[in-house]
């Protein structure tokens, strides 16, 4: 695996994966252009963890509806600013076995790579919200 980033002026950052793929990056206070690194790192590990949790969800057959995966992390004082804390939502919806769900969300956080990477300097912690099916409304 392989990545580049390219800065490109005025804290403008553009980053390309091995894939071909770019993500644009603004290291500026109001990230205006693209979400700063660290913001990046957190929607990659919500990536990371909604890939894991909806392939289990499926192979057990669960009829998933929907799924939001939000991460709020407390970043360290004194720089270097490294996340302390992550908290992981896991917000599911559909008729689902609560039970599939949690083991689902339990799993991912053992194999997800980027919670794992996380997690050796950040203590992590997640809850699940189950939304009501707008359909039973």
């Amino acid at each position: 695996m392989i990545a580049h980033s390219e800065w490109k002026g005025n804290g403008y950052f553009e980053g390309q994966s091995g894939s071909g793929h770019t993500i644009d990056f603004d290291a500026g206070p109001a990230h205006v252009a693209g979400p700063g690194p660290l913001e990046a790192v957190l929607m990659g590990l919500c990536g990371c963890a909604s890939v894991d949790v909806v392939g289990i969800l499926e192979k057990k057959r669960q009829p998933l509806l929907g799924l939001k995966v939000t991460a709020a992390a407390v970043q360290a004082e004194a720089a270097p600013r490294i996340f302390t804390h992550i908290k992981l939502t896991y917000a599911v919806s559909g008729d689902l076995d609560r039970k599939a769900v949690e083991d689902a969300v339990a799993l991912s956080h053992k194999n997800c790579p980027v919670s794992k990477m996380l997690e050796m300097s950040a203590t992590m912690e997640y809850e699940i919200v189950y939304e009501e099916d707008e359909a039973e409304q």
